[in-house]
């Protein structure tokens, strides 16, 4: 017979579910007030920024993505529409395409990153110091969520938010 989680297993479950959801709400509606576009926008502009050529196949993107997105095609409608982003054909496989951040998609993920550091650091860093937090991101990581696969810092979105 299989085991059922315990009584503190599922208490930390439902806990790790509605903070996301809270923590997330709240940086959206800071986001919101400061006048920028959603957070999903910020995080594909992240990733794009990141990227060593500034381009990324969707999927990858989708991939790379901090939050979760169900219709990244979308996104990238929007960030095209905006010119934040644009496609541009896979020279080697002309059913492929990247995405590649603009110049006034990187303006606007620094403008943005100023609003979103102020976030996590309301929501976020003002409630736990960095041992709490170090601690955190140990036992997270034990979940899987190691944040530090590209970099060695354990917190890659809000380091790149507080340098844009």
């Amino acid at each position: 017979m299989k085991r059922k989680p315990s009584t503190e297993a599922t208490a930390a479950w439902i806990r790790l579910m509605r903070i996301q959801s809270r923590v997330l709400d709240a940086v959206e509606q800071d986001l919101k007030r400061a006048g920028f576009p959603p957070l999903a926008w910020f995080d594909a502009l992240m990733e794009l920024a990141r990227s060593p050529t500034g381009e990324m196949r969707p999927v990858e993107l989708e991939k790379q993505m901090l939050i979760p997105q169900y219709s990244t095609s979308r996104l990238i409608d929007r960030l095209v529409d905006e010119g934040l982003a644009a496609r541009r054909e896979c020279k080697m496989d002309k059913r492929g395409l990247f995405v590649e951040i603009t110049e006034a998609g990187r303006e606007l993920h620094k403008k943005m990153g100023c609003a979103y550091s102020a976030a996590i650091e309301k929501h976020v860093g003002s409630k736990l110091s960095d041992a709490d937090a170090a601690k955190l991101c140990g036992l997270l990581d034990r979940l899987g969520c190691a944040c530090q696969d590209k970099q060695a810092n354990p917190a890659p979105a809000a380091r790149d938010a507080a340098s844009a």
